[in-house]
């Protein structure tokens, strides 16, 4: 596309003092007169590119011109710099690397040190530990989806363990508490849900294309399903001294009570899942679910099935407390 082709010289001019002809029209698979065509098609948009003779020569960018810059500080353009650096380390996005690049070429040379150290101050890594080349691969399949508003079907995995073939329309990829989520229109349910990346399987790309439905993301509204009447459960807990630091971390000072004991508080709303049960044990003794009875009891007798195991009085086996039970003799719905 020759649009494509004379931003792509531009930036390769911006960020190259001179190169041959010959090597662009290379580059690009054209013919030496069409580069010529286009460096004519940029100086009428009034970027000024001369020809250079000699040994040396060939294409570039009049001396001591420059993109106008005041656009954005150089510290604004840092604090991009680090957001694109860090969506790169979760999906390949050609896009980041394209923008990156112009960036660097609108930084004065005498500024570039200094640019280095700012843009270089914080780094964000979503990859897990030692990478996740399919989490990567996946995110990428769904990110172009979402850009092309292709429908896309997938194998999802809910909380219960029920499977189920999904066709959704894709909107929106969700980073929230440290997981990735799809925001989608489920063509089966007939309404918005939040899919969850690691129980997503298989995505493809479909044919056939839709219609973006009108969404206000600034609202989060995937944080207006999440506390629906109904879908949460008000948890009071009580951790042990031993595990201040590590309470403050997950749950941060603001959220936590400190007893005269020295236990910690602390009072939160969560999903009611199989997710929040194995949550809560995760912690093994350190914590006591105080409130409500319900989940209380399930806690213990989960804890109680877990010793059985380990005991040897009994073989491992699915759990005996029913979906109802812990739901607190509620049926849900779960995506």
């Amino acid at each position: 596309m020759k649009l494509d082709r004379l931003l792509a010289i531009t930036m390769i001019l911006i960020q190259r003092r001179r190169i041959p002809a010959k090597e662009l029209a290379d580059m690009f698979e054209v013919s030496v007169r069409t580069i010529y065509r286009d460096i004519e098609a940029i100086n009428q948009a009034g970027i000024p590119i001369v020809s250079y003779q000699g040994a040396n020569g060939g294409i570039g960018i009049m001396e001591n011109y420059r993109l106008n810059q005041h656009i954005l500080t150089q510290e604004e353009l840092a604090s991009v710099t680090m957001a694109l650096k860090s969506v790169a380390s979760t999906y390949r996005d050609a896009r980041a690397e394209v923008v990156l690049g112009k960036i660097r070429g609108i930084v004065e040379s005498t500024q570039s040190e200094a640019f280095k150290m700012m843009s270089e101050q914080i780094y964000i890594d979503y990859s897990p530990w030692g990478g996740d080349a399919p989490q990567k691969e996946k995110i990428t399949r769904i990110k172009h989806a979402i850009q092309t508003s292709s429908l896309l079907s997938f194998t999802y995995h809910n909380v219960s363990g029920t499977i189920s073939e999904r066709i959704v329309e894709p909107h929106t990829l969700v980073l929230k508490g440290r997981q990735w989520y799809l925001y989608a229109y489920c063509t089966n349910k007939c309404e918005f849900r939040l899919f969850r990346l690691s129980r997503l399987k298989e995505p493809v790309l479909l044919e056939d294309a839709f219609q973006r439905r009108p969404i206000n993301l600034e609202e989060l509204p995937w944080d207006n399903e999440w506390r629906k009447p109904g879908q949460t459960v008000q948890l009071v807990l009580r951790f042990v001294p031993q595990i201040r630091s590590i309470v403050e971390e997950m749950f941060g000072v603001d959220h936590i009570r400190i007893d005269e004991q020295g236990y910690c508080w602390v009072s939160e709303a969560y999903p009611l899942d199989d997710w929040l049960y194995g949550f809560v044990l995760s912690f093994g003794p350190r914590v006591e679910v105080v409130e409500p009875l319900f989940f209380r009891e399930n806690i213990q007798k989960l804890a109680h099935e877990i010793g059985s195991i380990y005991s040897g009085s009994s073989s491992p086996t699915c759990s005996s407390i029913s979906a109802e039970q812990k739901a607190g003799g509620k049926k849900r719905d779960e995506t």
